[in-house]
């Protein structure tokens, strides 16, 4: 540990002292600007343009996170074999690692690991558990030699494969942030109550709990209380940023009302830009989850910068980014501001 980082607060400090802010969303904003491909959601961006991802995380960080995530999310042997780039393992991981190093280093802020679930892990199968370990043992073990602060572990619907990750994380002695996803029942797959599993990751050890990715904020924000009230460690929300409903409260289960253009019939992942929240909807939930209890606060696949930047100023933050935030007073037609054409102002109701 260098004389920085022992300087530096760590995530249970700065969780003391208010809440904490972290991006995520890398694989959605990279497959839109052309660096990595929908589908199998694969990062072999780190290796083939790091630059892209260098400026991912400088962009989140500017905007308002509080850490920077080393893009790992399935970087796993099961993803990479099914993909046919098992060969990529260990230098994919130990390349995002390098990458978000960097930006943390030259920031300030924490550098996190990040683990998700295997897609090989089935409770009815015990003969699973051991490789979903090893694969978990693999990441978490690069992300330790590399000086993380703490390890993510998110994205899993079942309760007892975020239990297994989180006993790994544990083992190699760093803080977890553990947080599962949430379908369109709400609980887990093996029909545990959301609060139950919650419970138990807490009892286990988990530094922060709570839900991530899946559900959009209008069909997360009513599972956080009852998460809050059943656990004694920060609760997490990071929800996807698209406007999810009772009905189809998931982004894989939202429905056009005219699929005929869509490849399959379903707007996930690529045709999801017309179910977008907007800024002003991300900062109502960001105020709405932390009046609930949430103190570990970000946003999941499709998010971009100006999203984190406006979850940040809904906690009363000024990043970097808020410099640029809109101020429509100067606007040709809109503004209010001194010297302002008066005829250009009169037309703006017929714009």
């Amino acid at each position: 540990m260098s004389e920085t980082d022992a300087r530096r607060p760590g995530l249970l400090e700065r969780l003391e002292a208010g809440p904490v802010v972290c991006a995520e969303g890398y694989l959605f904003e990279l497959e839109r600007r052309g660096y990595l491909q929908a589908g199998a959601f694969v990062p072999e961006v780190v290796i083939d343009n790091p630059e892209q991802v260098t400026s991912l995380h400088r962009d989140f960080v500017r905007a308002g996170s509080d850490v920077v995530e080393a893009l790992t999310y399935y970087a796993h042997r099961e993803k990479l074999r099914a993909v046919g780039k098992d060969g990529m393992l260990e230098e994919m991981n130990r390349q995002a690692l390098a990458l978000a190093r960097e930006v943390a280093d030259e920031s300030g802020t924490l550098l996190a690991g990040n683990v998700c679930n295997t897609n090989l892990y089935d409770p009815q199968n015990s003969d699973s558990h051991r490789p979903t370990r090893a694969m978990f043992e693999e990441q978490v073990g690069w992300a330790a030699e590399a000086g993380v602060d703490f390890v993510i572990g998110e994205t899993f619907r079942y309760a007892g494969e975020s239990q297994i990750a989180l006993d790994v994380i544990r083992q190699a002695g760093l803080p977890a942030v553990i947080t599962l996803a949430v379908g369109q029942q709400a609980e887990t797959r093996e029909g545990d109550s959301l609060a139950d599993a919650c419970r138990r990751l807490a009892d286990e050890g988990a530094a922060v709990v709570g839900l991530n990715c899946i559900r959009g904020p209008a069909t997360m924000l009513p599972l956080l209380a009852a998460i809050v009230a059943a656990i004694d460690v920060p609760v997490a929300a990071l929800p996807v940023p698209y406007r999810t409903t009772e009905d189809q409260p998931t982004f894989q289960s939202l429905r056009e009302a005219d699929p005929s253009l869509l490849p399959d019939g379903r707007p996930f992942p690529a045709a999801l830009d017309p179910f977008t929240c907007n800024r002003y909807e991300v900062a109502d939930f960001t105020r709405s989850a932390q009046e609930a209890g949430v103190h570990y606060f970000g946003l999941c696949c499709g998010a971009g910068p100006h999203h984190v930047r406006s979850m940040a100023e809904a906690l009363g933050r000024t990043p970097a980014a808020s410099g640029y935030s809109l101020d429509m007073s100067k606007h040709a037609f809109f503004g209010t501001a001194p010297g302002l054409q008066e005829h250009n102002r009169e037309y703006r109701d017929r714009l």
